[in-house]
């Protein structure tokens, strides 16, 4: 839970309200649970602007998974995705076809293919996250955000997305 040194701010939020940062029980405060709220609402409408900004079509997020996890079978990608195996498979098909990713025997199961980033789907991917980088850059910078602002941005985001499970 983040201390309350970090959240003094008794700003409303985008949800409009405004409350105390503590409750007796120590548990969230509301104001914590309005802006924790507020950080996926505009994380989302951040990925949204970006896709649409940039004309990025939905397969980036496959050849990203592929580049952060490696090669996977096609139900695995799917699983990762939160799409359809159908879906995925139409998706691979189409990569495969441009050449950004190749599909090989899996050694492990004879019936299925792994799915692997190729030399063209990474440089395509390198390609996109320039292509973000100054989309956002310019951004910030039309609205005066500093280096440091952004570096607690992605710090925060960083912590929630790779850190420790809240459990443990």
């Amino acid at each position: 839970m983040p201390s309350q040194q970090l959240l003094p701010s008794e700003a409303p939020t985008a949800s409009g309200s405004a409350s105390a940062t503590s409750n007796a029980s120590g548990s969230a405060s509301a104001k914590t649970l309005d802006l924790s709220s507020d950080l996926v609402v505009y994380a989302a409408r951040l990925m949204r602007l970006v896709r649409r900004a940039l004309d990025l079509p939905a397969s980036v997020r496959v050849l990203t998974i592929l580049d952060a996890i490696g090669p996977l079978g096609i139900t695995d990608l799917a699983r990762a995705d939160g799409c359809s195996q159908p879906t995925m498979s139409a998706q691979i098909a189409q990569l495969v076809e441009t050449g950004l990713v190749s599909k090989e025997p899996n050694p492990a199961d004879a019936r299925a293919s792994l799915v692997t980033l190729t030399d063209a789907g990474r440089a395509d991917l390198a390609d996109v996250r320039e292509r973000i980088s100054h989309l956002i850059a310019e951004r910030l910078e039309s609205r005066h955000r500093t280096q440091a602002d952004l570096e607690g941005a992605v710090a925060v985001l960083r912590d929630l997305v790779e850190g420790d499970s809240p459990n443990a």
